[in-house]
């Protein structure tokens, strides 16, 4: 590492490994990094990933096949590339603290490892990893660990730390992971904070930010999508007796036809099943699941419903015109759910960037 050079190419681009949706490509963009392409083995994600992030190529690949010579070739990269960002956000089910089927997310538990593959063979001048905060309990286990350590070893200064997005422009409470290593210069990479309030749930959607009030099973076929799953007649029922603005299943726990089995004599657990989201407070993780009402806190503060697919991209930070297209509404929420959120992606872009054109 040469320390103090100047460096005349100020321009940054990057390569987004795991894309899904596009997330973080998007804040990427948004921070004036340029994307060279996004790599994802689901095919689902192709359409939403190449109508929204411009100019970027969409390659359908499996990382655990995927050799470096090949990507080398298709997208003309070069090795000790100064502007060069690689980026993985590996699927992260196997490290999640949320109950996820463990043997059906066996492989995706060494994807990090192949993410590193890539990186000690182009070496780029920046490299980004974003997941589960589990991938740093379990360190050794995940890979990162030896990870970080090849990265010092190689010279690159590497900041690496759970922070919650709520810090950085998003309107929820998500930890997770954040790794930012730079071998330009001598300096750590964070994200950029905000240094005022943060923002909540009112910030982004309610009637005075153009989300109409709407019913369970409501369709909306433009573009916004403000659809929202459809209810039982007694879920609807249930509903009426949840607190606005932050109440839980306790509201219908003592009405015997509306209690769930499940939760008879257990008041004090899973409170958050058919939690309403608080006006004035950040939402929690939104998740795949974010769709459903008996998956977590994802009622509306006030309307007897669920989250729209739109309210849950807001709330995720994407703009208001991201297309999503998918066969299903499921589908639709997965990706949103999965995604990086843009705002926080764009927040480390923009550090990045910031660093990169002090050199």
């Amino acid at each position: 590492m040469s320390v103090g050079r100047k460096i005349k190419d100020k321009s940054l681009k990057a390569v987004d490994f795991f894309c899904g949706g596009g997330g973080m490509s998007c804040g990427m963009q948004k921070a004036g990094v340029k994307i060279i392409a996004g790599i994802d083995h689901e095919s689902t994600c192709k359409e939403t990933y190449e109508t929204n992030i411009k100019g970027a190529q969409f390659i359908q690949a499996d990382v655990f096949e995927l050799q470096e010579k090949d990507l080398q070739q298709q997208l003309n990269l070069k090795q000790n590339d100064d502007g060069l960002i690689l980026i993985g956000c590996s699927p992260c089910q196997f490290w999640s603290i949320i109950n996820t089927n463990k043997a059906k997310s066996e492989k995706s538990k060494n994807l990090l490892i192949e993410f590193e593959r890539f990186v000690k063979y182009f070496r780029p001048g920046y490299v980004v990893v974003e997941n589960v905060p589990g991938v740093l309990r379990k360190k050794k286990e995940s890979g990162l660990e030896a990870f970080i350590d090849w990265l010092e070893a190689e010279g690159y200064q590497v900041h690496f730390e759970i922070h919650n997005t709520n810090d950085y422009g998003v309107p929820q409470n998500r930890k997770r992971f954040t790794l930012v290593a730079n071998r330009i210069n001598d300096e750590k990479i964070f994200p950029i904070k905000d240094e005022g309030e943060r923002l909540t749930v009112r910030d982004v959607i309610g009637v005075s930010n153009g989300f109409k009030k709407i019913k369970p099973g409501q369709k909306d076929v433009t573009d916004f999508m403000h659809s929202v799953a459809n209810l039982s007649d007694v879920c609807k029922e249930r509903l009426t007796y949840v607190e606005k603005d932050g109440g839980n299943r306790l509201g219908f726990a003592h009405i015997p036809h509306l209690q769930l089995k499940c939760f008879i004599g257990r008041d004090n657990c899973f409170k958050d099943t058919f939690g309403r989201l608080w006006w004035d407070k950040p939402a929690g993780t939104i998740t795949t699941k974010f769709y459903s009402i008996s998956n977590g806190r994802f009622v509306h503060p006030e309307e007897d419903r669920a989250l729209s697919l739109r309210e849950g991209a807001v709330l995720q930070t994407f703009p208001r015109d991201y297309k999503f297209i998918a066969k299903s509404n499921g589908a639709i929420a997965r990706l949103i759910g999965n995604a990086v959120p843009p705002e926080y992606a764009k927040r480390i872009g923009q550090a990045i960037k910031k660093s990169h054109n002090a050199i």
